[in-house]
């Protein structure tokens, strides 16, 4: 395993609770969450392509400790001018959902209400945008931290997609499912790698892997962009001309690190592969003048990136964009 990423995974892990399995975030209540007023849903064209972007809900830590590499003072003046909390930091989670006609594709599980109180929102408004789990044909998986893997199972570990194939970077794969990867992991990373094993264990046999830049499905390219975890991965929808990058979580919050993509998140594995490729892929949106979705935006997480002085602002799509 590699040192750097064993070391400053244990890092990360031992601060936030929310990638802890035995966490008290890990233990919310059962109650199922109660969705917002507003359906948390937006929709729009890409080609003949239609994609749905599915709110999930929030977790809350402090803005201090989050940042690795930046004074403090820093990091709380680019939060007040983005007018975001300080203590607590809101943090949500939100999901990329794909029609493509021939298949209905949806980027990662979310936290299927085991997590945070606060989340678990997904699946009620996948519904309220008229999309059963059930027809759901494929999962797609960035990489396996919990907030990303939890919704695939209830909390009773039975399958929440019985109709979908799951897709999963060969990297990631590799690097939380083997045997002696494991057994030298910080007790922090082992957590993870028994969550993985669960959360995927109902959908067993129809697991695929795909590398770093392989075509997932007619439409979606995989676009390795390793450092938050080994395998971490992007995607590029594409279709008559028109394109989406799904950023996943090569920034946290965009309002901190596109406008600095030089900060490293404690939850980056490997911060300096990180910011090498956030910078790659901010560049590319910027450049191309695409859609960007991420994991961690500001609902309706689907809008564009623009170079800004030394960093780049992400301009969120206007409601009138949706259908």
């Amino acid at each position: 395993m590699n040192r750097r990423i064993a070391m400053t995974g244990a890092a990360a892990l031992a601060l936030p609770g929310l990638l802890r399995a035995g966490s008290a975030l890990a233990q919310a209540p059962a109650a199922t969450p109660t969705p917002p007023a507003t359906p948390g849903f937006f929709r729009f064209r890409l080609g003949s392509f239609t994609v749905t972007t599915l709110y999930d809900g929030y977790f809350q830590r402090p803005l201090a400790g989050l940042i690795r590499n930046a004074p403090a003072e820093e990091t709380e003046r680019a939060a007040r001018e983005a007018f975001l909390g300080t203590d607590p930091l809101r943090i949500p989670f939100s999901l990329t959902l794909l029609q493509t006609g021939r298949a209905t594709v949806l980027f990662d599980a979310g936290t299927g209400g085991q997590m945070s109180p606060t989340g678990g929102y997904a699946m009620a408004n996948m519904r309220a945008a008229g999309i059963a789990p059930e027809q759901v044909t494929l999962v797609v998986h960035s990489h396996f931290h919990p907030d990303h893997i939890t919704g695939l199972t209830t909390r009773d570990n039975a399958a929440v997609f019985p109709n979908a194939e799951i897709a999963v970077p060969e990297a990631e794969w590799r690097f939380w499912t083997d045997s002696g990867s494991i057994a030298r992991m910080p007790d922090g990373l082992r957590g993870i790698a028994a969550a993985v094993e669960r959360r995927f264990g109902p959908y067993r046999n129809r697991i695929r892997q795909f590398a770093g830049d392989a075509e997932v499905t007619p439409g979606v390219r995989a676009i390795a962009a390793h450092g938050h975890t080994p395998g971490h991965t992007a995607f590029e929808v594409a279709d008559g001309g028109a394109g989406l990058l799904v950023l996943s979580d090569t920034t946290n919050r965009p309002e901190l690190f596109a406008r600095n993509p030089g900060w490293h998140a404690v939850f980056d594995m490997d911060p300096q592969a990180a910011e090498a490729n956030r910078r790659r892929l901010l560049d590319r949106a910027a450049t191309d003048r695409i859609w960007v979705t991420g994991y961690h935006f500001p609902f309706p997480i689907a809008g564009r990136i623009v170079r800004d002085g030394q960093g780049y602002r992400y301009v969120a799509a206007d409601w009138i964009d949706g259908i």
